[in-house]
């Protein structure tokens, strides 16, 4: 495997311990990065480390220092804080197992692939992923990676498993702060069965690659057009609208016309897929018919 492991060490599961490489599962998407230009010279801005009344410092001078009072410091070196013991810098221990939607998505937070580390350890690790995946559940346990410790979960993925860190409770913020100004009353049933007709109308399979960042596509545009010259014009429009809408929209005749729309059918790939709205003569050759000309 040509990726270098984010972190090596074991699971441990009572007292089987097996050997483990944990890999990223994921990777920034494309992006347009932007730097700071002196307008005038057109030439980059830098920045330097510098101490008032000092002035400019060396990378090497430069540690790390907690701020227990107003400017007092505890200096601390790479050396001192790679010290500090703890067992889950190379030790996952499975201390909990619960089901998967026991847990708010709002705490998950990054995903990571887990394989075994050699031969050895092949044998332990397909039987905790089979038995993960026969109970329906996940393990939990914390495990310090890079400078901090993080509660993770386990489940099995494939032939694989995945690992993902999850917040701690003070970091997510509670929804009722945000959701106590939303009433309580119940929709109206019609309205509500005009919803739920449109959701059946749009629902497809999810496949992730149908989805890409269009603001980046349409800065790319705009800096190739900037390159070669041409008159880019902005258009205000949304910079004078309301977002909240300026008109009093009817619910129902949304709804209603929102239903018997074009844009309200199911996706194109699962219309190719299953073409049964089309009418076609009892006996056409089924190599005729998209959907199974489709491996």
């Amino acid at each position: 495997m040509a990726a270098r492991p984010y972190w090596r060490g074991q699971i441990r599961l009572a007292l089987v311990s097996i050997p483990v490489e944990v890999y990223s599962a994921t990777k920034s998407g494309a992006t347009v990065a932007f730097n700071q230009i002196h307008k005038p010279s057109g030439k980059r801005i830098k920045y330097e480390k510098v101490v008032p009344g000092i002035g400019p410092v060396d990378v090497d001078e430069i540690v790390k220092g907690f701020e227990y009072a107003k400017g007092e410091y505890v200096l601390l070196d790479e050396q001192e804080i790679e010290g500090v013991k703890l067992e889950s810098k190379k030790t996952l221990e499975l201390t909990q197992f619960v089901d998967s939607h026991d847990i708010d998505p709002i705490y998950f937070e990054k995903p990571y692939y887990v394989v075994p580390a050699d031969d050895l350890a092949e044998e332990a690790f397909i039987v905790l992923r089979e038995a993960l995946r026969r109970s329906r559940k996940i393990g939990l346990g914390q495990l310090a990676m890079r400078g901090r410790e993080y509660v993770v979960s386990i489940k099995a993925c494939g032939r694989g498993m995945v690992m993902e860190t999850l917040r701690y409770a003070d970091e997510v913020n509670k929804a009722a702060s945000y959701f106590r100004e939303i009433g309580d009353a119940s929709p109206d049933d019609e309205l509500l069965d005009l919803a739920t007709t449109l959701i059946d109308k749009k629902t497809g399979k999810f496949d992730a690659s149908e989805f890409h960042d269009r603001y980046v596509d349409a800065l790319k545009e705009l800096i190739e057009r900037k390159k070669k010259g041409k008159t880019v014009s902005i258009d205000d429009d949304e910079k004078s609208s309301d977002p909240r809408g300026s008109n009093v929209v009817d619910l129902m005749a949304a709804l209603k016309k929102s239903v018997g729309s074009p844009a309200a059918k199911a996706p194109a790939k699962s219309a190719k897929a299953a073409p049964a709205n089309k009418a076609a003569p009892a006996k056409k050759a089924p190599s005729k018919q998209p959907a199974r000309k489709r491996a």
